[in-house]
């Protein structure tokens, strides 16, 4: 996926040919949010099997095993479906980690789906197939979108008692979201938890199938291109404030995880923004 969000509405003629298709379990290098209004899909994910009921959100993070099979129900299918990287909301992205991961879908209140989320949804739809989209009022679309998810996924989860690996992941990630950007060790995190080091990797790869330094390092590389995108400060100062002692260390590890050096991102990234 090229560009940073992609957006399609997934309709009854869709879901026939899903249908008849092979359809195996994959992963995407991409975020991915279902937003469904009619019908329901077979969900395979965390290598578990639910059946989900529109009306209906679900939240896949980039890495993620998982299939869909939609269902047809009276004849309908009608999903909305929002992909993007995670750097194009990179200030709120761990946060939609850590409301969906031990949890993939939510059962929607219908009162609450049928307004807010297909409107902004469609109105980033049709900011993206003009000539020349504004990804900076998509990116805001997004993010409302994003904050009206999680904040029902929140009301749901407030009367459901999490499982000890789900409260140690949550517990872990508001302490990185504290400390990321100083150079610090997985035993830091291990200790502040009141564990080995061992035993939050093995928490880590369960729910995220991450290390506790694969995801020390992927929420410094979102803030990083973040800071890329948002302001100008020069590349050592990037790498200065996220804890990398050399300037060359962080750009070989971001060209190593992006494609891209940090000043061919900060480039492509504000010419899309700014257009």
């Amino acid at each position: 996926m090229e560009q940073p969000i992609k957006i399609f509405r997934f309709n009854t003629e869709d879901a026939v040919k899903v249908a008849s298709s092979s359809n195996e379990p994959h992963t995407h290098d991409f975020e991915e949010i279902l937003i469904g209004m009619d019908g329901s899909i077979e969900h395979f994910i965390d290598f578990e099997t639910t059946i989900v009921h529109a009306p209906y959100v679900c939240f896949v993070s980039k890495g993620k095993v998982h299939r869909v099979k939609p269902i047809l129900k009276d004849g309908k299918c009608d999903v909305w479906v929002i992909r993007f990287h995670s750097e194009f909301v990179a200030e709120i992205i761990f946060q939609l980690y850590a409301a969906f991961h031990n949890n993939s879908n939510i059962f929607w209140p219908v009162e609450r789906l049928t307004g807010r989320l297909p409107v902004l949804t469609e109105m980033m739809y049709n900011e993206l197939t003009i000539a020349n989209p504004s990804f900076s009022i998509i990116r805001h679309l997004l993010n409302a979108v994003i904050s009206i998810v999680m904040s029902e996924k929140q009301q749901q989860q407030s009367a459901v008692i999490s499982t000890n690996q789900n409260e140690t992941f949550t517990n872990f990630l508001s302490i990185l979201e504290e400390n990321f950007r100083r150079p610090l060790s997985v035993g830091f995190y291990a200790e502040k938890l009141f564990m080995s080091a061992r035993n939050l990797n093995l928490i880590c790869q369960n729910i995220l199938q991450q290390s506790v330094s694969e995801i020390i390092e992927t929420r410094k590389l979102i803030e990083a291109k973040n800071l890329l995108t948002s302001t100008d400060k020069t590349i050592a100062e990037i790498a200065y404030e996220l804890g990398y002692n050399e300037n060359s260390y962080f750009s070989n590890v971001f060209k190593k995880k992006s494609g891209q050096t940090p000043g061919e991102f900060r480039e492509e990234m504000r010419s899309l923004l700014t257009s």
